[in-house]
């Protein structure tokens, strides 16, 4: 399989990042038309080189091994998430977003970025939505709401669960990279801080409306339903029943199954249990779950023969990246696994990259903890804090957004979003690599 193979991926990331800036009505009502056609220029060539029946396969594994779980936790903690309601008179002055930003950033860890995401966002958009200049505290939300702050366990961010279900230890990253992640967290709070008291100054100064309303927290049914998705994540990863149906070759575990069942019962109590007016008065609506559903769809199936050529490894046509990550002894060099996988993760969504060099790394989780405990840091890093850059680099980061666009907030194109973030993280993760403190990126 060579490089043509790659370019229904290619080009379903260039009408993801286009179409909304060139055709916005076209591309709001055919979006989801638009992945599929994509998907299925991506599955035509994989017919035409392996045969029907492989092709088949690899959409199934592709399908019910990556997608399903992937959509069906992100589908419930938005939907839970999106019956809690936070009011109160909350003004959108740099110290208020600061603090959210900051409480969003820890939470991401506990409740996972989505959580943390959809039970914050709303009430920060409500908050910003009297300013003229307020696209840059969402930009800098999903920086650090939808991707750095969940570096700290496997409930986190989707990667660092992979990591959890192929036998990395649960706090291992709490431990290994709580430092760096503090350092990234606090140079971006403080970066956010600068830029949103410039623009607040250049603000026409409100009038007063009287005493503020105190904050209030409704829906809080909804938080015992958040601990249940978590245990219902933990109690998947520990029980291991040993059964399995195969379709089409590919094994669909019952632990995975039946977590899935659980996610979605989880979001219907959540609907069912949750007064209307609550979701009512959060704006919450279907779409930006619709959104993600379709588009991430067809990413996961046009990405199919990415992922094999990346997995051919040397025989593959990505053999060039085994050799940059590896030094000419055969060891590691922790800073390109860092780079190659933050920077992929951007484009390729970050779970499945995470995958790729886990496994490129060897794939044996005591190894990875212990004698290669820096390349396995440098790739949670890498696919953590790098999903930031794009749009599609973190499921979060399309939902948040399209969520404020909903609200009436300008959010910048695909590129323009990836211009803002990297023009903030790049000088950072320069200085992360570079910092004495963080030895665990080092070349060899």
């Amino acid at each position: 399989m060579r490089w043509p193979h790659a370019l229904p991926f290619a080009g379903l990331l260039l009408s993801i990042a286009l179409g909304p800036l060139l055709f916005p009505k076209f591309w709001h009502h055919h979006y989801g038309k638009i992945a599929a056609l994509w998907a299925l220029l991506a599955l035509g060539s994989l017919v035409g080189l392996a045969g029907a029946m492989a092709t088949a396969a690899a959409l199934v594994h592709a399908l019910l091994t990556e997608y399903l779980g992937f959509i069906v936790l992100l589908f419930a903690l938005y939907v839970v998430a999106g019956g809690i309601l936070v009011t109160g008179g909350i003004k959108g002055t740099p110290a208020a977003n600061a603090g959210m930003l900051a409480l969003g950033t820890v939470m991401a860890s506990i409740v996972g970025t989505t959580g943390a995401a959809m039970i914050l966002i709303r009430p920060l958009i409500r908050a910003n939505l009297p300013r003229r200049h307020n696209a840059h505290v969402v930009v800098f939300f999903i920086i650090l709401v939808a991707n750095v702050g969940g570096a700290l366990s496997p409930l986190g961010d989707p990667p660092l669960f992979v990591g959890f279900l192929h036998g990395i230890d649960f706090f291992w990253t709490t431990r290994t990279i709580w430092l760096q992640t503090a350092i990234v967290a606090v140079l971006l709070l403080a970066i956010f801080v600068v830029v949103d008291v410039w623009r607040f100054r250049s603000e026409p100064v409100p009038g007063e409306d009287g005493p503020p309303e105190p904050v209030r927290i409704r829906g809080l049914v909804n938080l015992v339903l958040i601990a249940a998705i978590i245990g219902s994540l933990l109690a998947s990863a520990a029980w291991k029943p040993g059964i399995a149906f195969d379709i089409l070759g590919t094994k669909m575990e019952l632990e995975d199954l039946a977590r899935n069942l659980a996610l979605l019962a989880i979001a219907a109590l959540s609907v069912w249990l949750t007064p209307d007016e609550h979701r009512q008065a959060n704006g919450f609506t279907w779409e930006p779950i619709r959104e993600v559903a379709k588009l991430f769809a067809g990413i996961f199936v046009a990405i199919i023969p990415v992922i094999a050529m990346l997995n051919a490894g040397h025989h593959g046509a990505f053999a060039w990246l085994l050799s940059a990550v590896t030094a000419p002894d055969g060891t590691p060099r922790e800073v390109a696994y860092f780079w190659f996988t933050g920077l992929m993760s951007a484009f390729l969504d970050n779970a499945p990259t995470y995958l790729l060099f886990f496994e490129l790394a060897g794939g044996n989780p005591q190894t990875l903890m212990h004698e290669m405990s820096g390349t396995l840091a440098s790739i949670s890093m890498g696919a953590v804090y790098m999903g930031a850059l794009t749009y599609i680099g973190n499921a979060p980061n399309f939902m948040v957004s399209s969520i404020a666009s909903e609200n009436g907030i300008r959010m910048p194109s695909f590129f323009g979003y990836f211009a803002r973030a990297g023009a903030v993280l790049i000088p950072l993760f320069l200085l992360l690599t570079l910092l004495p403190v963080a030895p665990i990126l080092r070349w060899h």
